[in-house]
């Protein structure tokens, strides 16, 4: 059952909890490997290209591999490893803000201007797939602890992030210059570390479903 495997999520009356975690479960698997997917791919593009923002949206993709493969291991551990993975989790939630915020250094030293339809169209992927986990997630946002909280809040950001940095690529096309670039950078590790005080509220929380028998 969900509850027994990890009681910090409420399961709804109307839906086993059996039925409810095999979905979590299912859901969180295929969203780990989407991610881990496109990280490829932007990565690649944001080295060829010199760009902060694809940079940290690749290194997020990574991230959220990492918190997804976590939550797969903590729904079948017991309620000390579910909240030590919240820490971890919030920990994992500032690695692309980090990682931005050296490569933003590096484009000051070497401002090279990325190609503003290299960002737009490699943003434009990444944002199909986190609408795509956004959505599979988003039924399970409501539950009570850090695992489904990291995972809906994590996807929920990158569509944030994949936005700007569409908007920043158009803003290069039409006006070269580093600034977009690097802003997006910049806006994405304040929006992570919102992310990861959001989480780790949720880890120290005390669980209020008690397992099943």
């Amino acid at each position: 059952m969900l509850n027994r495997a990890c009681g910090d999520m409420t399961v709804e009356p109307n839906l086993p909890g059996k039925k409810i975690g095999s979905a979590f479960t299912r859901t969180v698997a295929l969203v780990a490997g989407l991610n881990l997917g496109y990280f490829f791919i932007e990565i690649i593009v944001a080295l060829r290209h010199g760009s902060v923002s694809l940079f940290a949206d690749g290194i997020d993709f990574f991230e959220d591999t990492s918190i997804n493969v976590l939550i797969l291991l903590a729904l079948f551990l017991g309620a000390g490893f579910r909240r030590r993975a919240g820490y971890v989790l919030a920990a994992l939630i500032l690695v692309p803000g980090l990682a931005a915020l050296v490569a933003a250094v590096m484009k000051v030293v070497d401002p090279v201007i990325p190609s503003g339809e290299a960002l737009g169209l490699t943003a434009a992927g990444a944002l199909l797939v986190n609408t795509l986990c956004a959505l599979l997630l988003v039924r399970f946002r409501k539950r009570k602890g850090a695992l489904a909280k990291a995972a809906f809040l994590s996807a929920r950001n990158d569509v944030a992030a994949n936005a700007a940095i569409i908007g920043a690529g158009i803003i290069t096309a039409l006006h070269p210059s580093i600034w977009p670039d690097l802003i997006v950078g910049a806006g994405i590790f304040v929006m992570n570390l919102d992310a990861a005080g959001e989480v780790l509220e949720a880890a120290r929380r005390p669980e209020t479903t008690p397992p099943e028998a």
